[in-house]
C-alpha cells in the first residue's frame, strides 16, 4: 500500500491529514487519539507525524494501530502520564524561550506574530486565517496514558529558526526523553506552512 503520512494535529480534512477537535471543551489526549486512529482506519503502511502538541497524541495512536515510524516535528515529547499543562515547567520550555528571545533581539511576551508567523509568506497566513479556532483548555489537563515509546523508528525534527521552541531547547530534549539527535531544517515552529518543499521532500524519504 502506498505510504500515508498521517499528523495528529492538523487543522485540515484532506486525505491523510487529521482535523483536531482543538475547541472542543470537553476533548481530551484521548478523543485526539481516536480521530488519528480513526483517520488512520486500514492503512498498514503508515508514517505518523506529530507536530507541536500532537507529541502528546502520537504514542498513544502508536500504541493502539501499527505504524511505521515515527516523526516528531518542533514537538512536546511527553513521558508517561504527563499532561501538556505539566509539560510547560518540567521541560523548561518557557525559560529557553525567553532566553533565545533575549538573544535574538524579540520580545519575550508570546504573540503569534512573533513566534508562530513570523517566517510564513502573508499569502499563506490569509489564507488559514479564516480557519483558526481556539484551543481549549480541557486537553493540558489530559494525562498522556502510555508505557513507552513504541519499538519503531522514530525522528526529531526541529526548526532552525523556531522561537516558540529554540532548536538547542529541543536537541536537549530529544536527548533527555529519546536519547535521539535532532535533524534541523529550515523554518520557525509552523514550519509546514513556512517551508513545506522541505519538510515534504524529509518525510517522503523515510
Amino acid at each position: 500500500m502506498a505510504r500515508e503520512h498521517v499528523r495528529p494535529d492538523s487543522r485540515c480534512g484532506r486525505r491523510g491529514l487529521v482535523l483536531a477537535p482543538g475547541d472542543d471543551k470537553a476533548a481530551g489526549l484521548p478523543e485526539y487519539t481516536r480521530i488519528v486512529v480513526d483517520a488512520i482506519g486500514e492503512r498498514d503502511d503508515v508514517v505518523l507525524v506529530a507536530q507541536s502538541l500532537g507529541g502528546f497524541t502520537a504514542p498513544l495512536v502508536a500504541a493502539k494501530v501499527p505504524v511505521r515510524a515515527l516523526v516528531l516535528v518542533n514537538a512536546m515529547i511527553p513521558v508517561p502520564g504527563e499532561t501538556p499543562g505539566a509539560w510547560w515547567a518540567n521541560t523548561g520550555s518557557f525559560q529557553a524561550s525567553s532566553a533565545a528571545a533575549q538573544q535574538g533581539g524579540y520580545s519575550t511576551e508570546f504573540d503569534e506574530a512573533v513566534y508562530f508567523l513570523h517566517d510564513i509568506p502573508p499569502e499563506v497566513i490569509a489564507t488559514g486565517a479564516p480557519h483558526q479556532r481556539p484551543e481549549a483548555d480541557a486537553v493540558f489537563g489530559s494525562a498522556c496514558a502510555f508505557d513507552a515509546w513504541p519499538s519503531v523508528p522514530i525522528r526529531v525534527v526541529a526548526g532552525a529558526d523556531d522561537r516558540f521552541f529554540p532548536v538547542g531547547f529541543q536537541r536537549t530534549l530529544a536527548r533527555d526523553r529519546l536519547g535521539l539527535e535532532v535533524d534541523v531544517l529550515s523554518g520557525g515552529h509552523l514550519i509546514a506552512l513556512s517551508q513545506p518543499p522541505a519538510l515534504t521532500s524529509y518525510l517522503l524519504a523515510i
